[in-house]
C-alpha cells in the first residue's frame, strides 16, 4: 500500500512540473479549417403548370416561340421545371448551373432534361465589379430577355425582342462592369419583388457562337454584343434606361428549311439588331417598354426563298404593385407588335403580330403564385407550308408557379 501511495505522489509531482515548464501561450492549437466551397453553394428552383384553353375562340391560333400548348390538342402543360445550383467557389470565382426538365424533344415527346445555364463568373478586383462570364448564359440584349420567367408578369416574353435568341442564351464570353452600389440595386429590386432582371452590369460586351443555346456554331463568324444601362434612384422610384445591339451571321440549318425553299449559296444571313429599353420599377406603378429594329432572315412567299429583310417590334407593359402582409397582387397590361422573320423557326417563318394581354399575378406567399391572363391576339405567320396563314383569337390562360 505504501508503494502505491509513493507511485501516485510521484505522478502528481511530474504533472505539476510539466505544467510549469509549458506556458499556456505556447500550447499549439489546431489550425481552423477553411469552409469547403461545396458546403456553401445553394440550390433553388421553380415549376410552372399551365392551362390555356379556357374561353378559347380559335383553336388554330398558336405560338411556337412561346407556349406550345396553345390551340388544338393543347391541355395541361408543364412550362418549366428548373433547378438552380449556384455558389461562390472562391472569393472571385462564382458558378451557376441550371437545367430544365420540361423541355420538348419533339411534338410528341415532352419533359426531357436540357441545359439552360452553365457558366462561371471570374472577378478581377476585390469587389468583383469587373468580371468575365464564361459558358452558356443569357445574352445581354433586352431587359425582358434577361428577366427570369420566375419574375416576369406576362406568361411569355414578347415576340419582338425574344425572336433574337431562342431560349435567350448562347455559348460565349461576356464582360460585365458595375460599381458595388449599383450591383446592390440590381440585387434589391429582385429580392424585394420589384420585378428586376438581375445583375448584367452597367456596361456589358461579349462574343458568342450565334446559333443559340445547346447548338453548335455553323460558321467561323462569332456574334458580338454590347449593352449599357443605368438605374437611377429618384425619391422612392427607380428608373433604368438602356441601349443594346448585336451583330453576326446566322446560318439556316438544313433541317429547318423545307424542300422547295431557296436559300443563299451558303445559307448565311445578316443578323443584326439594336434596341432601347425603359424601365420604371413598380413602386407601386411600373412601366416596362422596349423596341428593336434590325435585319435578319425571313421567308418570302412570293419567291419561295429566305431573304435578308428588315424587322422591327417591341412592347409596353404597365403594372401596379399591391401588398397586403406577405401577399402581393400585380395587375398588368401589355401591348406588343412585331413584323419580321423568326430565324429559329421553319423557313425563317414570316410574322406580323399585334397582341393585347390583360392579367393579374397573385402571390399568396413566397412559394406559390397564380396568374390569370386574357390574350387578344392577331397573328399572321407564314412559311412554305403555312401560306396565307392569318389567325385571330382570344383565350384565357392560367398558371400556377411553385418556388422552392
Amino acid at each position: 500500500m505504501k508503494i502505491f501511495k509513493v507511485f501516485v505522489l510521484a505522478m502528481l509531482t511530474c504533472s505539476q512540473l510539466s505544467a510549469q515548464e509549458t506556458p499556456n501561450d505556447s500550447i499549439v492549437k489546431p489550425a481552423k479549417k477553411e469552409k469547403e466551397w461545396f458546403n456553401s453553394f445553394k440550390i433553388r428552383g421553380y415549376a410552372q403548370v399551365r392551362y390555356n384553353r379556357l374561353l378559347e375562340t380559335n383553336p388554330d391560333l398558336g405560338c411556337e416561340q412561346c407556349d406550345k400548348s396553345w390551340g388544338n390538342e393543347g391541355s395541361f402543360f408543364l412550362r418549366r421545371v428548373r433547378l438552380v445550383f449556384y455558389g461562390q467557389i472562391y472569393k472571385n470565382v462564382y458558378f451557376y448551373l441550371q437545367p430544365d426538365f420540361a423541355s420538348a424533344a419533339s411534338s410528341t415527346g415532352l419533359h426531357f432534361g436540357q441545359l439552360r445555364d452553365a457558366y462561371f463568373d471570374i472577378g478581377f478586383d476585390k469587389k468583383n465589379e469587373f468580371r468575365v462570364r464564361l459558358g452558356q448564359s443569357k445574352i445581354p440584349f433586352g431587359f425582358e430577355n434577361m428577366q427570369s420567367s420566375q419574375n416576369r408578369l406576362p406568361l411569355d416574353r414578347n415576340d419582338g425582342l425574344n425572336s433574337a435568341f431562342s431560349n435567350e442564351r448562347d455559348l460565349g464570353a461576356f464582360f460585365y462592369w458595375a460599381p458595388e452600389r449599383v450591383r446592390k440595386i440590381y440585387s434589391d429590386v429582385v429580392k424585394n419583388n420589384f420585378k428586376g432582371s438581375g445583375d448584367y452590369g452597367v456596361l456589358a460586351f461579349g462574343a458568342f457562337n450565334g446559333q443559340t443555346a445547346n447548338k453548335p456554331d455553323l460558321n467561323n463568324n462569332l456574334h458580338v454584343v454590347a449593352r449599357a444601362s443605368y438605374p437611377f434612384e429618384i425619391g422612392d422610384q427607380i428608373i433604368e434606361p438602356g441601349i443594346q445591339a448585336y451583330s453576326g451571321r446566322w446560318v439556316m440549318p438544313e433541317s429547318s428549311v423545307n424542300d422547295g425553299v431557296t436559300t443563299t449559296h451558303d445559307a448565311n444571313y445578316t443578323d443584326q439588331r439594336a434596341a432601347a429599353s425603359f424601365i420604371l420599377y413598380p413602386k407601386p406603378f411600373g412601366i416596362q417598354a422596349e423596341y428593336n429594329i434590325g435585319k435578319g432572315p425571313e421567308f418570302n412567299k412570293e419567291t419561295n426563298s429566305i431573304e435578308t429583310k428588315s424587322l422591327e417590334g417591341g412592347y409596353a407593359t404597365l403594372s401596379y404593385r399591391f401588398q397586403h402582409n406577405d401577399q402581393y397582387i400585380f395587375p398588368f397590361a401589355r401591348y406588343q407588335y412585331y413584323k419580321g422573320g423568326k430565324k429559329h423557326e421553319t423557313d425563317a417563318r414570316s410574322y406580323k403580330v399585334n397582341e393585347v394581354e390583360l392579367g393579374v399575378e397573385w402571390q399568396l406567399n413566397e412559394h406559390l403564385e397564380i396568374v390569370a391572363m386574357y390574350t387578344i391576339s392577331n397573328r399572321k405567320y407564314e412559311d412554305f407550308v403555312l401560306r396565307d396563314n392569318h389567325q385571330k383569337g382570344n383565350l384565357l390562360r392560367l398558371q400556377a408557379q411553385i418556388n422552392f
